[in-house]
């Protein structure tokens, strides 16, 4: 067998391992290998597609403020902070705070160029019911609802 034929065959038997044909022929084995290319080809528009799906949710799930909630030995320490000016929105967790029973016994606040809460509450008597989490998701839900309400 000459070089020049121990190389075609090396190629072939590459060929054929890159694309798990288990053909003999080496039409076949091209056939084969061309067919592994167009799944290659289905595949990566696939991932495109999803990347592309990803980052259109992922951008209309953002919000736009921040909520940070620490517990006190008697409270909650809530911080809330977007980098943009947002009318509203101090009303809107003010009456998220209201619905799940929290009194706000100190608050500073910022709406210049940005917005930005630092509020300290304490539960109305049900020290227990209510922990850091619960009020993270409902100010969370107080800042989408406001932001939807932005949006219409």
């Amino acid at each position: 067998m000459s070089s020049r034929d121990k190389k075609k065959a090396a190629l072939y038997h590459k060929l054929r391992s890159a694309t798990n044909s288990t053909s003999v022929n080496q039409a076949s084995i091209v056939v084969d290998a061309s067919r592994y290319i167009e799944e290659l080809k289905e595949r990566v528009e696939a991932l495109n597609q999803d990347v592309a799906s990803l980052q259109n949710s992922s951008q209309q799930d953002s919000l736009p403020a921040q909520v940070k909630v620490e517990t006190l030995e008697k409270g909650f320490l809530i911080n809330v902070l977007s980098e943009k000016n947002c009318p509203g929105l101090l009303v809107s967790i003010l009456e998220a705070f209201e619905e799940i029973g929290l009194e706000v016994l100190d608050a500073r606040v910022s709406c210049s160029d940005n917005f930005r809460l630092e509020a300290v509450s304490e539960n109305e008597g049900q020290s227990d019911s209510i922990d850091a989490q619960v009020i993270k998701q409902a100010v969370l839900q107080a800042i989408r609802s406001w932001s939807d309400q932005q949006e219409d």
